[in-house]
């Protein structure tokens, strides 16, 4: 049982909806994000999902984008995110830490020797959204035999032909992304993701997780009133690109782990 798997247990023991906080390692810099990063179970968020910031972000809005290049100017790289997986480790031992990004960066560095990297620095499961399931043999299917849960997305286009090939080789949770487009583009709405979540619940027994376009506590609280929890992550991004103090950021953050938890 991977931490991801220990934390979805844990929650529907207690009733309880999932907050998952996403943000960008190395977002300003490298010590503030570390500092954001750890202090973010004690604002409430059940999963961490850990940006690596990548030249060519495809699913990405402008958000992101910039966090990314942000933290790329500032030196960040596949090393330092790892070594903010391992800095948290120090400290909280079963928060679940998902590292979502785009292949190129693991294949370069190779998969073995990635994946071997990656579960030492405390790494629990992996998004990379460049991967579709046709290419589960590249990375999906190695992850899952070192232990780590490999998370895909499903999306409104994903229509019943294509899901049971999505579901394949899933695990930990299927993150079904709520709008169709980039990252913080629009607003998602309750009403159009219940039946959605309904349908891909309809096929797999793993949680569903909701992200793009939720922006509030209400929102949060909305959406995981339909879903198993919800993902924010462009509206944490831009308090850290205004300059928000860490202290501000996790407060922020804790507003929206509270409107996720009282669905």
């Amino acid at each position: 049982m991977t931490r991801i798997d220990a934390k979805f247990a844990e929650l529907r023991a207690a009733g309880r909806k999932a907050f998952v906080a996403y943000v960008m390692a190395g977002d300003p810099d490298y010590e503030t994000s570390q500092k954001i990063v750890t202090g973010l179970p004690a604002a409430g968020v059940d999963i961490i999902e850990l940006g690596q910031p990548f030249t060519d972000p495809m699913a990405d809005g402008p958000t992101i984008q910039r966090a990314g290049q942000r933290a790329l100017e500032g030196g960040q790289t596949l090393d330092r995110t790892l070594q903010i997986a391992r800095e948290l480790r120090k400290s909280d031992d079963t928060t679940p830490i998902v590292l979502m990004g785009y292949y190129n960066p693991i294949y370069s560095r190779g998969v073995a020797r990635f994946l071997e990297q990656a579960q030492e620095a405390g790494i629990d499961g992996l998004i990379i959204v460049d991967l579709p399931p046709e290419e589960d043999g590249e990375l999906c299917l190695p992850a899952q035999q070192a232990g780590l849960n490999f998370i895909r997305l499903a999306t409104p286009t994903t229509d019943d032909k294509r899901l049971p090939k999505v579901l394949t080789n899933t695990s930990g949770f299927v993150y079904y992304v709520s709008i169709t487009g980039i990252t913080g583009a629009a607003t998602a709405q309750a009403g159009d993701v219940g039946p959605e979540v309904a349908r891909i619940k309809a096929q797999t027994d793993l949680p569903v997780i909701v992200g793009f376009g939720i922006k509030t506590p209400e929102g949060a609280q909305a959406i995981a009133e339909v879903a198993d929890g919800a993902v924010v992550g462009s509206a944490i991004v831009e308090r850290i690109a205004q300059g928000d103090s860490v202290t501000d950021v996790l407060a922020f953050v804790k507003t929206l782990a509270d409107g996720t938890h009282s669905a």
